[in-house]
């Protein structure tokens, strides 16, 4: 079973996530998180396999928190997650370390299959995103 936690810093969005995700079998949601802050400890303390990371949080945002986690781990997969589909926000979150970039817009099949494509040691990048690599 894959251990997730759920980072972002609006309450509906956290809670349609875990929602729709805890419906698939193969996944496990261990935490919610509304910050980097906290994100950060549960990757500390929780050990998940992958983080789903919103971007944009204050004060401290999901690629500084995916900067940090980083620091002491190497092996917790973070897919990043935004409203944003430019490249700026892809680079800056997979330059990072994570290992994966989702729009909102994304179903939750395309999600799922994110998830399951990162841990298998690949990278994934949502079919929203054109142009990058």
């Amino acid at each position: 079973m894959v251990k997730l936690v759920i980072v972002d810093d609006h309450r509906l969005v956290r809670e349609a996530w875990k929602l729709l995700l805890s419906r698939d079998k193969r996944l496990s949601v261990i935490a919610v998180c509304e910050s980097g802050a906290e994100a950060v400890s549960a990757a500390r303390d929780l050990q998940p396999d992958i983080m789903l990371m919103d971007i944009t949080m204050e004060p401290m945002n999901g690629v500084d928190a995916t900067r940090a986690i980083r620091e002491f781990n190497s092996t917790i997969k973070i897919i990043g997650v935004s409203v944003h589909s430019d490249l700026a926000h892809v680079n800056a979150i997979m330059n990072a370390g994570a290992n994966g970039y989702v729009t909102k817009n994304s179903s939750g099949d395309e999600m799922i299959g994110a998830i399951i494509q990162v841990m298998d040691g690949k990278r994934y990048i949502c079919k929203e995103i054109h142009g990058f690599d």
